[in-house]
């Protein structure tokens, strides 16, 4: 168990796959009662189910970040089904490649819309709850792409950059309160997306990192899991970068 997560209630948005399972996984494992959220209903259940079978407890909701109604709602209900909300980790995002002279304006709202809008809609269905209980921990998992910008990624890139604003920002204003705000900005990470990439892709995006691989979804919920525990009380409104040592 780590510092301040048992008996906590956790939600982890984009829950249902990728790095936001590992994150619900672990929070799940370190005792905190996690509500996975994503737009997609059965994977969230999956991984609900999956916590279940491990001992823990979980329960999915099917929502889109990026609506502020249907987030203020689900945040409602988590708060009534499983008590409280302790934990919140941003963590829905999607992509919608291409060069900006061929990005059409859709592709850069809904990217900007699910990735950083969908992140405040949240912070502000669970920040009332957070400082009624005096205690709250808040990550937004941004990327090194927003610190460091990438050719192809205009929206992408803006989008966590944004995040990285918004983190620095709504840490200033819930300190007071005994609620961190932090953002975890991963690398190249082993996931879906990055499988897809041809070999001389992989290798060339390795050759950049100082470690030589890529990192694992595990890598970054161990981060997450220590910026949502009592061990990082005094840490807020920071940036922590897990890439191998790509951006420094």
């Amino acid at each position: 168990m780590s510092p301040g997560i048992e008996g906590k209630v956790a939600i982890v948005t984009g829950g249902g796959s990728g790095i936001g399972r590992e994150i619900a996984l672990r929070l799940a494992d370190a005792g905190a009662r996690v509500a996975v959220c994503d737009v997609a209903e059965e994977p969230a259940k999956a991984v609900a189910v999956e916590i279940a079978g491990k001992g823990g407890k979980a329960k999915a909701y099917a929502v889109d970040v990026s609506d502020f109604e249907a987030v203020q709602k689900v945040c409602a209900q988590i708060a009534e089904d499983l008590g409280g909300t302790h934990i919140l980790v941003n963590n829905a995002g999607i992509t919608r490649d291409g060069l900006l002279l061929r990005m059409s304006e859709d592709d850069f709202d809904k990217v900007i819309a699910v990735n950083l809008k969908g992140a405040f809609n949240f912070t502000k269905g669970c920040a009332r709850t957070m400082m009624k209980a005096r205690w709250g921990r808040i990550v937004n998992i941004a990327s090194v792409v927003g610190q460091m910008g990438n050719a192809g990624q205009a929206n992408y890139a803006s989008s966590k950059a944004g995040l990285i604003g918004l983190t620095k920002s709504v840490a200033r204003e819930l300190a007071s309160r005994n609620i961190t705000v932090n953002a975890v900005a991963p690398g190249f990470i082993e996931t879906a997306m990055t499988r897809k990439l041809d070999d001389a892709t992989r290798e060339a995006y390795s050759s950049a990192i100082p470690l030589k691989r890529f990192g694992t979804p595990a890598d970054v919920a161990e981060a997450c899991l220590f910026l949502a525990s009592e061990s990082s009380a005094y840490i807020t409104g920071q940036t922590v970068r897990v890439d191998g040592g790509m951006l420094m």
